[in-house]
């Protein structure tokens, strides 16, 4: 051991004596390990590149979404995928972290929208049949902002507007009582322009939110001037003024929708931006109402039942609409004014001058105050009048009473100016018949009663001797009867037939072809001759009737000889 251990000196002289030499080059083996590092550094770099950006999705329900094979798609192309799906951290909805190609990044901004596509049946048919074999997906529809955004809610309903339709998007708030779903038709004059887009309550204000699309060139019939109501499909109204039938679109008359307009005797306005807030109301009639927003206000104070009288019944000017009835009754409880001495019943109305045509800013309501003051001294009243006999509704009649001119007195009822009224004309007719019942009650009856009685009376008598008339009538009848039924009666015709011949005969026989006729004729002038010689005669005679025994008479009348 120790001999081969032992090293010879040169040798371990080498050993503590280094000498210099050049260094060895890198070998090439090394050339696949460092080509292979930069080949992984760039497959990482380019993964990591291409995975795209991460967005948040937030949704109520995750039905039909699967983490890593539900799709993410925009006009039908693939644009991203569900990587998870879970739930956040109150539970109250779904968060779905979903990867967006790098190549669609710019699609995510503030005005991108995102919605669940899946087999759907609605009032427009069915939609998202291909869904049924592949599974739901996710649409995006890109916005127009400029600022960059990774969180979204999903709809699970399609917006209402499609992808690159341009128009004009309104605000709606309403009373909270329609019916109105997205979806549901905007209509002007019947015609279908838009769709209702989002509905939303308001719980702090208790209201509807409602967010309408009208597509173009449509949104141009919008102006500060448009009202807008909701529409049920039919309308029919049986009030005071008259029966009213009004029927939308069959679309309408399925769901509703809303409709919208410019009312009478209102300028039209400018148009309007995106994103205007305008009132919903209830019917035309309300948005019509809506439009007169200066008025004057009035309490009646009726003495009269006002069964039939409603809110918004007309109040009337010689049949001219001039305002409205806000509240029947209004402030029922509060006192009423000393000059009273009968309960009356306040209703509260409204006068609008803008109903007869004047613009709202001309209106100068202390003049028309100021106004009505003279015509309450001139005889201007309030009566209430049948507006329809079939359903009883009633109306605020205003006409002057001249016989009432001078005799207004000022009065207040709860803060408010009372409008003068008189009966109307039902109480007129009632006031009619009191009177009447009265001056009947005023009659003494027992002289009226005792008269009717004589009169009774007599009229018997006479109808007693009526009834024997009647009786002695009746017995020459049947004589007359007897007469005609006796036969000679009944043989006098053929007699006068007789007699009536033979006088023929003798006519015949003095006629101026018979001797008898000569004969009358001869005697007849003989006769005339006989009067002409006996008119000397009796001439002389009416002359001096002596003469007929004396022969002188121009003679003295003898005188007789005095006794001896």
């Amino acid at each position: 051991m120790d001999n081969e251990t032992r090293k010879e000196p040169h040798e371990e002289e080498a050993l503590h004596h280094a000498k210099a030499s050049p260094q060895a080059r890198l070998s090439p083996i090394w050339i696949i390990p460092l080509i292979a590092i930069a080949i992984g550094i760039w497959l990482v770099y380019d993964n990591y590149s291409s995975r795209g950006t991460l967005v948040t999705l937030t949704m109520d329900n995750a039905d039909g979404i699967e983490a890593g094979s539900t799709l993410i798609r925009s006009r039908s192309v693939e644009v991203g995928r569900v990587e998870s799906v879970q739930l956040s951290e109150d539970l109250s909805h779904a968060v779905i972290s979903a990867r967006i190609n790098q190549e669609a990044q710019e699609m995510l901004n503030e005005g991108s929208r995102f919605w669940v596509v899946k087999p759907r049946i609605g009032r427009e048919g069915i939609s998202g049949l291909g869904t049924v074999l592949s599974g739901a997906y996710i649409q995006l529809e890109p916005g127009n902002s400029s600022e960059f955004k990774d969180e979204f809610s999903v709809s699970d309903v399609p917006p209402v507007a499609p992808a690159g339709i341009s128009g004009l998007s309104l605000k709606l708030v309403s009373q909270l009582g329609n019916s109105l779903r997205p979806g549901d038709p905007v209509s002007y004059q019947g015609y279908t322009v838009g769709r209702v887009d989002e509905v939303a309550f308001n719980p702090e204000e208790r209201t509807m939110h409602h967010t309408i699309f009208i597509e173009d060139p449509y949104s141009s019939l919008v102006t500060t001037g448009t009202r807008f109501w909701t529409s049920s499909g039919v309308d029919f109204q049986l009030d005071a003024d008259g029966v009213r039938l009004n029927l939308e679109s069959l679309e309408a008359l399925l769901g509703g929708g809303v409709t919208f307009g410019v009312p009478e005797d209102m300028p039209m306005g400018q148009e309007v931006d995106s994103d205007a807030r305008f009132n919903l109301f209830a019917d035309e009639d309300s948005a019509r109402q809506g439009t007169f927003r200066h008025y004057l206000e009035y309490v009646l104070l009726i003495d009269d039942t006002v069964r039939g009288l409603k809110k918004s019944a007309p109040v009337e000017f010689r049949g001219v609409r001039v305002g409205t009835v806000t509240a029947v009754p209004w402030n029922f409880t509060a006192s009423q004014p000393e000059t009273r001495t009968s309960f009356a019943i306040p209703v509260l109305i409204r006068i609008e001058p803008q109903r007869l045509g004047i613009e709202g800013s001309n209106i100068d309501l202390d003049e028309w105050g100021e106004r009505f003051e003279r015509m309450f001294s001139m005889g201007l009243r309030a009566s209430l009048k049948s507006g329809n006999l079939l359903t009883g509704a009633l109306f605020v009649d205003l006409n002057f009473q001249r016989d009432l001119a001078g005799s207004y007195t000022q009065e207040t009822f709860s803060e408010r100016r009372v409008f003068p009224s008189v009966a109307g004309e039902f109480a007129q007719i009632q006031a009619q018949i009191t009177a009447l019942l009265d001056k009947l009650n005023g009659l003494e009856v027992e002289p009226l009663l005792a008269g009717l009685d004589r009169n009774l009376q007599a009229s018997e008598a006479v109808l007693n001797e009526t009834q024997l008339l009647i009786s002695e009538t009746r017995d020459v009848s049947n004589a007359i009867e007897q007469v005609l039924n006796d036969p000679e009666t009944l043989a006098m015709g053929s007699n006068i037939n007789a007699t009536l011949e033979e006088l023929r005969n003798t006519l015949q026989g003095i006629s101026p072809s018979s001797p008898a006729y000569e004969d009358l004729i001869s005697t007849t002038q003989r006769i005339d001759r006989l009067v002409r010689d006996l008119q000397p005669l009796t001439r002389t005679l009416n002359e001096n009737p002596r003469a007929l025994l004396f022969d002188n008479l121009d003679a003295t009348d003898p005188v007789p000889r005095a006794p001896q």
